[in-house]
């Protein structure tokens, strides 16, 4: 099969369709290849079958990953778009805890250092900086467990529950539908490895 109909940001593919790319807008430059002739998209399917019609393999995203009925190109934008914020949060949040780790082994390396300072006769200066700084907090009145709970319990709650209650407003729920249809968009169908999912791997879709 060609690529005819696939959508690519600002250029023209394929048979000449000018796809909108993840920022477009409008139904009718949103199309998609299925059994190699192009085909329009209806709002609530990026994989062109009925909305609520059984899926078979090559039909697209499953329906955890379908756009609701009457939900715009605009709103699924919009929505993954917050989404995709709040992934560069968790990407913070790993980094916060692996601060919160680094912080804790290097605590425990200056102990051992110590140790090994006082028993080569610098007992004196080991004691100074072990209580001076073994053990002393990293921000005022907090070690990193607390930096870490603090913030899993306000900013980073805060976030996660603003982005569930608008993807349940506005998607039924559904995580990246946005995703889903970049997928539809951009893999070659009916080519190995390029499968909508993991059930269709081996089916030819």
């Amino acid at each position: 099969m060609t690529r005819s109909g696939f959508v690519e940001r600002g250029r023209v593919v394929g048979d000449g369709c000018r796809r909108a790319g993840p920022g477009g807008s409008g139904q009718h430059d949103r199309m998609t290849e299925q059994h190699g002739s192009a085909g329009p998209l209806g709002d609530d399917d990026v994989a062109g079958r009925p909305a609520g019609g059984p899926r078979s393999a090559g039909d697209g995203p499953d329906d955890a990953h379908r756009r609701p009925p009457g939900v715009d190109d605009a709103t699924v934008e919009a929505v993954g778009g917050v989404t995709a914020a709040l992934e560069v949060i968790e990407h913070a949040r790993g980094v916060l805890y692996e601060f919160h780790r680094l912080i804790g082994q290097g605590d425990i390396e200056l102990g051992q250092a110590l140790d090994k300072l006082e028993a080569a006769g610098h007992a004196e200066l080991a004691e100074r900086i072990r209580a001076d700084v073994l053990g002393a907090n990293v921000l005022a009145g907090r070690w990193t467990f607390q930096i870490v709970e603090d913030f899993d319990a306000g900013y980073h709650a805060r976030f996660r529950e603003a982005e569930q209650r608008l993807r349940d407003e506005l998607m039924a729920g559904r995580r990246h539908v946005y995703e889903a249809g970049l997928k539809e968009q951009n893999r070659t169908h009916g080519r190995a490895g390029h499968e909508a999912l993991p059930e269709d791997v081996g089916t030819g879709a």
